[in-house]
């Protein structure tokens, strides 16, 4: 069980980069955040901690078990004295028609006995916006995105209302730019009147930043906030004006690690390979291949273990996964998509801890199934938040055991040298 202390926002995030993102985010605006992996068991978290942001694998697991998980999480906050409920996903609303966003939200109005939460994955510093409903990567819209050959989670439709009334039986409804640009007393009169006509969730549009404080400062009563790591921004604020947290700047500094550095990368996203050409291109790097693991599994790994061990002698090293649509594509075919993911998985956990174990103590993971299979393999339990690399992207420290520094990087997210920047900036 956590100390009671300082705690103040309870986090839910379907995906340990996506955590780590909105943990930025509340740190950024001066709010002490720590980072917990899994639903918390015995996690002794530090005392001074405002918020709280539980990282969970649940974003593609059966929606059953993302569900069993995120109310356990969401009861474990409630304990620890969150005083308000706030579940992250993706800023492209990534999810299939069976969920997990609309399951998840069901189960944590009915947790925290309430009849509406707000919808708003935008993220408008990475260009992801929301006009009218509909979902923008940049200046097309979801669906023309290269997220609709998102290998687990394809998104083909950019219109959120519609995607989220395909995973709830509760009614959806937008609030508009129009309304939102009026401020805060004019969403909550907007959210008030979806209330009477039975509406549970609502969609708000958010193209700027300053769109994102609006929509904060309207959700400052409500007992459950959905969104991306960019509607929480205006959360601490309103603590702040209730008299409930300091005054302070953005993030303080991290504990030198020192050790060997290392980049693992599992994501097959535009912005991660052109991530991983800046990286080949100046540091040993090595590719893995998932037809050659299902054929010889743990001598596969073996092999990229030696060969990690002898290239850290010079410093830095890439191992990756990382491939364009069409060799993804291929693979799924042969081995289908679930093991090829599997796969791809097990051997970046298993590189993890054979990389620790050879000095390794700087680590960047980019992917957020990636991230939490690395994160879980190497028994890490909770992260404490440090200054941001990239937009969506800090540094960390891991809390307890061998001290770790980590980057965990969505894969849409960072820019082309952000691998060789990262290592750099964790110390």
């Amino acid at each position: 069980m956590a100390q009671r202390g300082a705690l103040l926002l309870g986090c839910i995030a379907d995906d340990f980069t996506g955590a780590t993102d909105l943990a930025n985010t509340l740190v950024r605006n001066g709010m002490r955040t720590i980072q917990v992996i899994g639903v918390p068991d015995g996690v002794d978290v530090p005392a001074d901690a405002e918020a709280i942001v539980i990282a969970l694998k649940s974003r593609t697991a059966p929606p059953v078990e993302a569900v069993g998980q995120s109310v356990a999480s969401c009861r474990w906050l409630q304990q620890a004295g969150a005083r308000q409920i706030y579940l992250k996903y993706c800023s492209t609303f990534d999810s299939t028609d069976e969920g997990n966003i609309g399951p998840v939200a069901d189960a944590l109005r009915a947790e925290l006995r309430t009849d509406f939460a707000t919808i708003c994955p935008a993220f408008p510093e990475t260009g992801r916006t929301i006009y009218l409903g509909h979902s923008f990567v940049g200046d097309v819209l979801l669906s023309d995105s290269p997220m609709r050959h998102h290998p687990l989670t394809p998104m083909t439709d950019a219109n959120l209302v519609r995607v989220l009334g395909r995973q709830t039986k509760a009614s959806v409804g937008l609030v508009p730019i129009a309304t939102v640009r009026k401020g805060p007393a004019a969403m909550r009169d907007a959210f008030d009147a979806l209330r009477r006509k039975g509406i549970a969730y609502a969609v708000v549009d958010a193209i700027e930043d300053e769109d994102l404080r609006r929509i904060g400062a309207a959700c400052s009563d409500l007992a459950l906030v959905t969104g991306g790591s960019g509607a929480a921004m205006e959360l601490p604020e309103n603590f702040r004006r209730a008299g409930l947290l300091a005054a302070r700047a953005g993030a303080e500094g991290l504990p030198d690690v020192g050790g060997k550095g290392a980049v693992l990368s599992g994501s097959c996203s535009p912005a991660t390979l052109a991530q991983v050409e800046h990286m080949r291109a100046r540091r040993p790097a090595l590719k893995l291949d998932p037809l050659a693991l299902a054929e010889r599994g743990e001598v596969a790994i073996s092999e990229a273990l030696a060969w990690a061990a002898a290239e850290l002698e010079t410093g830095p090293i890439l191992i990756y996964a990382s491939a364009a649509p069409e060799s993804v594509n291929a693979v799924q075919a042969k081995l289908g998509r679930a093991r090829a993911g599997s796969l791809v998985e097990h051997a970046l956990a298993a590189l993890a801890r054979g990389l620790v174990a050879a000095g390794v103590r700087r680590l960047v993971v980019a992917g957020g199934e990636s991230s939490g299979a690395v994160v879980q393999a190497l028994g890490v339990q909770a992260l404490r938040i440090g200054p941001q690399i990239d937009p969506g992207i800090p540094a960390t420290v891991s809390l307890g055991g061998t001290s770790l520094a980590l980057a965990l990087k969505s894969g849409n997210f960072g820019a082309e040298d952000f691998f060789v920047k990262a290592l750099e900036r964790l110390r």
